[in-house]
């Protein structure tokens, strides 16, 4: 693969915090590898920015092995950026070329408020797994792995379902910031699993009505979630959620 450089044009949100107005700022950066990782291209950013006195960009990340769901930016009109099946912190400079303008903006979302520059509250996410996305069970040594038989087309399923990183992708990409594809995985993956059986009409329930209430608007099945998820989570799950939620609205009465 062959290896160059290139100068670019960044325009970057900067944003105090939720309560300020923000608005792009542009910086240029030169001689940046092709073999750098999306965010170690800022890390030299913020380096020279620190080193002018001026405050670096706020950005999330942890892992940066597409794995924490913490790293969040929307880059050139895309969540994560132009790869497909890709966290920002896997994308790599080799996606650019010399002399482009790189747009790169927070999560737009009510339900995602601003705390500063890249950097959104998805806290709203944890609040809707506190309403029910988990098992309750007695702790102990760990059961063997064949104890209970699954059938391997709803194991691997639900592993697919599991898969889901909960970086908020799939409300920015959306036009009506809905968090059906994230609520459905979560929803899925232990619906589709003997040990969330005796929860799973509560769960489905109280998840759907926590996610309401935090803000995030409806699924009108545009498929833009599924398109632009790094964990290519499928939108089936939206509809196994749907199904879920029908039966035990009928059921709990």
């Amino acid at each position: 693969m062959e290896h160059y450089t290139m100068n670019l044009t960044l325009k970057v949100w900067r944003q105090r915090n939720s309560n300020t107005k923000g608005a792009f700022e542009t910086y240029k950066v030169s001689d940046i590898s092709s073999e750098m990782s999306f965010l170690e291209m800022f890390d030299v950013l913020n380096e020279r920015l620190i080193t002018e006195g001026d405050d670096p960009v706020a950005f999330d990340h942890d892992c940066r092995e597409g794995i924490c769901g913490t790293c969040s930016m929307y880059i050139n009109g895309k969540p994560h950026g132009p790869w497909q099946a890709n966290t920002t912190c896997q994308l790599h400079m080799r996606a650019f070329k010399d002399g482009d303008t790189i747009v790169v903006e927070p999560w737009r979302a009510r339900a995602f408020p601003v705390i500063k520059d890249l950097v959104v509250d998805r806290s709203s996410f944890d609040r809707i797994i506190q309403a029910g996305g988990f098992i309750s069970v007695n702790t102990g040594n760990a059961v063997d792995a064949n104890a209970l038989p699954i059938e391997k087309e709803k194991a691997d399923t639900s592993f697919a379902a599991a898969a889901c990183i909960g970086c908020g992708a799939c409300v920015a990409a959306c036009k009506n910031s809905s968090a059906m594809l994230f609520v459905s995985a979560k929803v899925s993956h232990l619906a589709l699993l003997p040990q969330g059986v005796p929860e799973r009409k509560t769960r489905v329930l109280n998840m759907v009505a926590q996610m309401d209430k935090e803000g995030f608007g409806a699924c009108t099945n545009t498929g833009a979630c599924e398109a632009t998820c790094p964990k290519e989570i499928s939108l089936s799950n939206i509809a196994r959620l749907n199904q879920e939620y029908s039966l035990a609205s009928i059921t709990s009465k």
